[in-house]
């Protein structure tokens, strides 16, 4: 019995350090949210042409947008900017207690009008769900931008 609870023990640790510490290639997950064509439906979050919603229109310059969305991204829990400059970027946030890796890219679009369309790509690097975390975070940042 304590040679099974040992193993289990065994197992469990090596995918929470697998999970924790596995290489999250900046370049292999910053994604243009306007070039997605293949995602997980069920893990991923799109405000895009096509997507689960529209972009968001905001009637700021792309510059004062970037500002707040910094400003956003750097007060969100366990997340920190990993790729990307100025009007696209991508952020990874790590689940609290297992660490798992979910990223977010924002694209700036200016628009005709001065202001500017986002773009967001939110999505898991594992499993097939994710129960809404994505979604959710992605529909906060977009709120938070529209306030």
């Amino acid at each position: 019995m304590s040679y099974l609870l040992l193993v289990l023990l065994v197992l469990v640790g090596g995918l929470v350090g697998y999970v924790r510490f596995s290489p999250n290639e900046p370049g292999a997950w910053h994604a243009d949210p306007l070039q997605v064509t293949e995602r997980g439906a069920d893990n991923s979050f799109l405000a895009a042409p096509g997507g689960d919603v529209a972009p968001l229109h905001l009637a700021l310059p792309p510059d004062q947008v970037a500002a707040r969305l910094e400003k956003i991204a750097a007060a969100w829990p366990r997340t920190k900017a990993i790729a990307g400059a100025g009007f696209h970027r991508t952020w990874i946030t790590r689940t609290k207690w297992w660490g798992f890796p979910d990223f977010t890219s924002v694209r700036l679009v200016p628009t005709d009008d001065g202001g500017t369309d986002v773009t967001l790509f939110a999505r898991s690097r594992f499993g097939r769900s994710d129960l809404g975390v994505n979604r959710a975070r992605g529909q906060e940042w977009l709120a938070r931008l529209r306030s």
